[in-house]
């Protein structure tokens, strides 16, 4: 006992000190943004209000680090394609690139259009404030969403804050309700189309190739097909989303390229097409000369899924990086111009440092406290293997762009977390279903053990009822009341069987519970904090 109580006290004690240390880090970097940004602009009035905006622009981006980013690598991560290390690392480098490359030059002021920046005339300091509160309402709710291991959504967390203080600054006009009711209608589609893709893509690997006796010969068959539907997903998607931004650059570098301002999905789809023929090929070669060392068994498949999942990990990242970086740096850079020009606008440019901001928050805070939302994603939900986070991933892809082709709004992290329900779901569905015959045979079991029960008792009635009983006759009832306990403990027991295999769930409800109760709270959480920090800095300077 001594020695156990020993190990757990070194066991906090490591474990504060890395507290401190990743706190340490996180103050570093906030501080040098604090200062970098007072300094570099002395010189503009207002100033002040733009370096405590760049300090909550930097403490957004470490939430949507810690928070955000987990969909883009749990699942990986869960069914151990990547380490932790290795999925941070990788998510780090490619968010980042995605921030840099393609995040733009150019980002709306307002996210999503949900206010009107007309009301707030030509006074720009209600509007300065209204950024930094709905910044650090944002922020912080996204801080207590990761504490309590939450995924929520970043871009409805700054919606709810951008509403909130809208409506503090200007009454409840402000607000365009049509919108609003379109992100609400996004809490449900978004996890449910995922959810539906990820379980069609699991029961279809399921059936051509586990499902089969021949997995082995299945596999070099098949796997190479699914792998190829990925690619195709994914650069579509990476094309319409990723590279929407710097596609005037590519268009100018390739001539033959349609004269389009923003990819086409016509222009995406060939573009993945390309992609997809290639990596088919590629895989078809590799699959057929790794099946020389396969078994014929799930695990044994479940390996050629991994180097395409890494792969998944990376672009969804990119993709991730280029375009919910505008959660962080859109109201920074909205404050960032209203400083310097002394005006409103509907879009703003991007200052270097601004990305910079961005792009460097959302790897820190990865790195720092990444790894909670990341185990939630990929363990704690329902348990993921190679095929499963596969699964997932692909419904990360397809669901954006047919979204985005039916001009549907939808959340990154509400369409992973849904497909991760998805798939176990399915899990139980399928095991349910195996199950039945089995459940049959118990019931049936247990009515001939009832049968046989009702004879025993019968028999021990019609001996005890006798007047003149013999020896035998009394060991006969002493060895009845023996199979009578026996029978009665046997149907018990089948009983037991039969509520354990009704009972059994893969996806856990009380996860299920409390992020969808975190997903439905997020806009008017994020809203009632952004208002009352608007009126906090509205007081504090009148």
């Amino acid at each position: 006992m001594i020695r156990m109580a020993k190990k757990m006290e070194k066991a906090a004690i490591k474990s504060s000190g890395f507290d401190f240390i990743r706190l340490g880090f996180a103050l570093f970097f906030l501080v040098a943004v604090l200062t970098y940004s007072f300094l570099s602009s002395g010189h503009i009035p207002n100033n002040m209000f733009l370096a405590i905006a760049a300090l909550f622009g930097a403490y957004m981006a470490m939430n949507i680090g810690a928070n955000d980013v987990a969909n883009n690598v749990g699942p990986s991560v869960g069914s151990k394609a990547l380490t932790m290390g290795g999925a941070i690392v990788i998510a780090a480098i490619f968010e980042g690139a995605g921030a840099f490359i393609a995040g733009g030059d150019v980002v709306k002021t307002i996210k999503k259009g949900i206010i009107d920046i007309n009301a707030f005339g030509t006074n720009v300091d209600p509007f300065i404030w209204a950024m930094i509160a709905a910044l650090l309402a944002a922020a912080l709710w996204l801080n207590f969403a990761t504490m309590m291991k939450a995924p929520v959504s970043t871009t409805h967390s700054i919606v709810g804050g951008v509403m909130g203080a809208g409506i503090a600054a200007a009454g409840f006009t402000i607000v365009s309700w049509g919108t609003m009711g379109q992100i609400a209608a996004s809490w449900i589609i978004s996890p449910v189309i995922g959810g539906v893709i990820a379980a069609i893509f699991l029961y279809a690997i399921k059936k051509t190739i586990i499902f089969q006796n021949d997995k082995v010969a299945a596999a070099r068959k098949w796997v190479p097909i699914f792998v190829a539907i990925m690619s195709w997903a994914f650069m579509t998607y990476l094309t319409l989303k990723g590279l929407k931004k710097i596609w005037p650059s590519i268009v100018d570098m390739f001539v033959f390229l349609p004269d389009e301002k923003t990819p086409s999905f016509l222009t995406a789809s060939i573009f993945g097409l390309i992609v997809a023929v290639i990596v088919y090929i590629i895989m078809n070669k590799t699959v057929a000369k790794r099946a020389t060392n396969l078994h014929n068994t799930r695990d044994s498949i479940n390996l050629l899924f991994t180097v395409p999942l890494i792969f998944a990990a990376a672009l969804l990242s990119f993709a991730h990086g280029a375009n919910d970086v505008a959660n962080a740096i859109g109201p920074l850079a909205a404050i960032n111009d209203a400083v310097i020009t002394g005006g409103i606008s509907a879009k703003a440019g991007i200052p270097l440092w601004v990305m910079a901001v961005g792009a460097l928050g959302i790897a820190l805070g990865l790195a720092l406290y990444g790894p909670k939302l990341i185990r939630t994603v990929g363990s704690e939900i329902t348990e993921l293997d190679q095929m499963r986070a596969f699964s997932v991933a692909m419904a990360a892809a397809i669901t954006v762009i047919i979204a985005s082709q039916l001009g549907l709004p939808v959340s990154s992290t509400h369409i992973a977390v849904g497909g991760i329900f998805g798939v176990g779901f399915l899990r139980e569905y399928l095991e349910s279903t195996g199950q039945v015959e089995r459940i049959e045979k118990q019931q049936i079991n247990i009515e001939d053990e009832k049968r046989v029960l009702r004879a025993y008792s019968s028999e021990l009635i019609t001996l005890e009822e006798k007047t003149d009983k013999s020896k035998a006759d009394y060991e006969r009832i002493v060895d009845l009341y023996q199979k009578i306990d026996q029978e009665e403990e046997r149907i018990k027991a089948a009983k037991k069987r039969i509520k354990s295999v009704e009972k059994v769930k893969y996806v856990k409800r009380d996860a299920v519970k409390k992020i969808i109760a975190a997903w439905v709270i997020t806009v008017p959480a994020s809203a009632v904090l952004s208002a009352a920090i608007f009126f906090m800095i509205r007081g504090i300077v009148l």
